[in-house]
């Protein structure tokens, strides 16, 4: 069982401000000033890759600032990466799992004694506060570390049957496909990525790696990572670049064998999920959004409520799936509440998040920053707090704006339906458990829920009738949100996901294996 070390920083940390954090924090920062701007290549087959054609990665704290140039990958290095991916996987698959395992342990040891650096990069390119960047690094490096766990309880996935004659021996084991393509996101570029690659190796699969173009360097890094701790050339390959051409050609590819996508429901779901397979069925693993709801009833602890709701709602400025968008609060205690959350919200330090007391960066692209304005004008007269746009002095050249709360919008606006990925909370009064619950579960996603009640049958209820993947009860670290590889398996039902199983937890590893039945007779 994991337990967290002394001082580790995780999504429940209030903060990484101790005297050592912040020297090792303001010595990575000043490291990695002094190395923007500099141009990132390719990884395929084990070697560097360059063109003439590259683009921007910008810091969303300040659009003058180029964090990184990268590499533009054309459709014939997609097909150079699966190619030598494809070569690579005879002799990976054939490597036994104990020394796939100590390869990519290595990783993770290497990832925590970089976790300053890598945190740092992060910060300049995504925009997270000191507490979230390293919590996403220490992330990254227990899910390698509980994935390795769960290959050595499960022996390697080789599992003796029974006999129907005494003469047979009958195995079943689970085996690797083949090329796996990894799609990752800007809002988590480094577990969302390292994850699902850490899985897909281990298991005995060879990967190609497509990082948002948001967010490019991460996969970058951690690629360089994992040739460092061992890996063989080509089974890692790194493509930065155009979804349309990278992603789509992945993931339309006839020689990549599986895919995991983290993303929009509908990327994930029509333009990957539906029209992967092609000859044949391919596992398709598609990490959807979120619409969270967050219930709190008239017998909750109203400081632990307002508590866990700030933080999933407006932390990392809702930039994260399971971010908590709706709230469904009794009328006895709403306005009791709402008072509670403006109270937090006027306490919330906005600013650089370089900085170590900064709570929220900027919006992390320029797309969410436009998002936000459109969202906050559909809204209208429903906001109650915040709702602006921050432009003057420090805020001058980043996305900075207000989180907000929206009370009472109608239950069928657009904005109590969409997921918004910026940092909105709509509130709704309801009269009743059961009210509450039904508006809840009206959504086509199912990630994360969370409730706040002293009532041991209201909980049983709220556990019994909510229709998500990962719930929390009364957590004032985050109604909605904080996860963590072996602890809280993260995955979502219905929109949210399409396996039904978890990142971080006991059946993610099969999720990259096919069973193989075996009898041999004597």
């Amino acid at each position: 069982m994991q337990t967290a070390q002394p001082g580790k920083v995780t999504y429940v940390s209030l903060a990484a401000d101790d005297p050592a954090t912040n020297a090792a924090f303001d010595g990575a920062i000043a490291e990695v000033r002094a190395r923007l701007g500099r141009t990132w290549p390719l990884t395929i087959d084990g070697k560097e890759r360059s063109t003439a054609a590259t683009f921007d990665s910008v810091s969303p704290t300040d659009t003058r600032v180029v964090v990184a140039r990268v590499v533009s990958a054309t459709a014939g290095d997609v097909d150079d990466a699966v190619r030598a991916a494809r070569a690579a996987f005879p002799a990976w698959s054939r490597t036994p799992w104990p020394e796939r395992a100590a390869r990519l342990g290595k990783a993770a040891q290497i990832i925590r004694a970089r976790r300053y650096e890598l945190a740092a990069w992060m910060i300049f390119e995504m925009g997270k506060n000191r507490t979230e960047a390293l919590g996403e690094i220490e992330e990254t490096a227990d899910l390698i570390d509980y994935y390795n766990q769960q290959m050595r309880a499960n022996d390697g996935y080789v599992r003796p049957m029974d006999r129907l004659v005494p003469t047979d021996n009958n195995t079943s084991v689970l085996r690797p496909y083949g090329v796996w393509a990894v799609i990752a996101p800007w809002n988590f570029p480094y577990a969302l990525l390292g994850a699902p690659a850490a899985a897909a190796l281990l298991t005995g699969n060879t990967v190609v790696l497509k990082p948002s173009s948001e967010t490019p360097l991460s996969a970058i890094l951690l690629t360089q990572i994992l040739v460092e701790a061992g890996l063989p050339a080509g089974t890692v390959n790194c493509l930065t670049g155009s979804g349309r051409v990278v992603g789509d050609g992945l993931a339309h590819h006839p020689d990549v064998e599986g895919i995991t996508f983290t993303g929009s429901l509908d990327v994930g779901f029509n333009q990957i999920y539906r029209r992967f397979s092609t000859k044949f069925p391919k596992p398709s693993i598609v990490e959807m959004g979120g619409k969270n709801p967050a219930i709190v009833m008239e017998s909750a602890d109203l400081d632990r409520a307002a508590a866990g709701i700030h933080r999933s709602a407006f932390g990392m400025n809702g930039h994260k799936c399971s971010a908590c968008s709706r709230l469904y609060v009794h009328e006895a205690v709403a306005d009791d509440l709402l008072a509670r959350l403006d109270r937090k919200l006027a306490e919330t330090k906005i600013g650089d998040p370089l900085l170590k007391d900064t709570f929220l960066g900027p919006i992390a692209t320029r797309a969410g920053h436009e998002d936000y304005q459109r969202f906050v004008s559909l809204a209208g007269p429903a906001v109650r707090t915040g709702g602006r746009v921050l432009s003057d002095g420090a805020f001058a050249h980043g996305y900075f704006v207000q989180p907000t709360v929206l009370v009472g919008l109608p239950r069928d606006h657009r904005l109590m339906r969409d997921e918004l990925f910026v940092p909105i909370l709509a509130v709704e009064r309801v009269k009743s458990l059961d009210e509450a619950l039904r508006e809840a579960n009206d959504t086509p996603f199912g990630l994360t829920a969370g409730f706040f009640s002293r009532k041991p049958d209201e909980i049983d209820t709220f556990l019994e009738r909510i229709e998500a993947g990962v719930v929390y009860v009364n957590r004032a670290a985050g109604a909605t949100t904080g996860a963590w590889p072996g602890v809280q398996p993260f995955g979502g039902w219905k929109g949210s996901g399409s396996t039904g199983k978890n990142i971080g937890g006991l059946y993610t590893l099969p999720c990259y294996l096919r069973e193989q039945s075996r009898t041999v007779c004597e």
